[in-house]
């Protein structure tokens, strides 16, 4: 490789604002989010733990999986599973509501009890770091609709990404949460 196309890389790469950066981590739990009020959720916290991690939207048709979701985190939460809910207007502008009133509408509605992070962007070059991360790390299963879940393993790495259609207690999803949360 010449010099003249070192340069034009490194240019390209800083072009693209903690892009390269993101990617060059190596797992979840380099990542964090902002928390409604102020303050951080870093993933790196829950270290030793699995984090499913779900793209949310209050207006979805999918909304309902919040309840399901809090099922799955009634059962799991002592287990040491970690759940993070990410609202994301990216999906048809169906997350209004910002800030506190994202996690209240859920919890009146849906009864949802664990984590909500500030809205954030979850696909496309604006995309929050994690996302770009994960997007890169497993590029067929990137979010599409609202209610993807990303699964992180105890150990940071990307176990797979579940399309919004996926019910939080499929079979498929608990097996690799079980499997996840045996594994330590």
């Amino acid at each position: 490789m010449d010099r003249r196309s070192v340069i034009s890389g490194l240019g390209a790469l800083a072009a693209m604002p903690g892009m390269a950066f993101a990617q060059a981590r190596s797992d979840a739990h380099a990542f964090g989010f902002d928390r409604p009020g102020g303050g951080r959720l870093a993933l790196g916290d829950y270290r030793g733990r699995p984090i499913l991690v779900v793209n949310t939207a209050t207006r979805c048709g999918y909304a309902g999986q919040m309840a399901t979701l809090e099922q799955l985190w009634q059962r799991y939460q002592t287990r040491g599973l970690m759940l993070v809910a990410v609202p994301s207007n990216d999906f048809g502008g169906q997350e209004p509501l910002d800030g506190a009133a994202i996690a209240e509408a859920a919890r009146q509605s849906h009864g949802a009890t664990y984590a909500f992070v500030e809205k954030t962007v979850v696909r496309g070059p604006q995309a929050h770091p994690f996302y770009r991360w994960a997007a890169a790390e497993r590029p067929t299963e990137t979010p599409r609709w609202n209610f993807h879940k990303y699964l992180i393993g105890r150990d940071g790495a990307l176990i797979g990404g579940f399309p919004a259609a996926t019910d939080p207690l499929s079979p498929q999803l608990v097996r690799a949460i079980g499997e996840e949360l045996q594994a330590g």
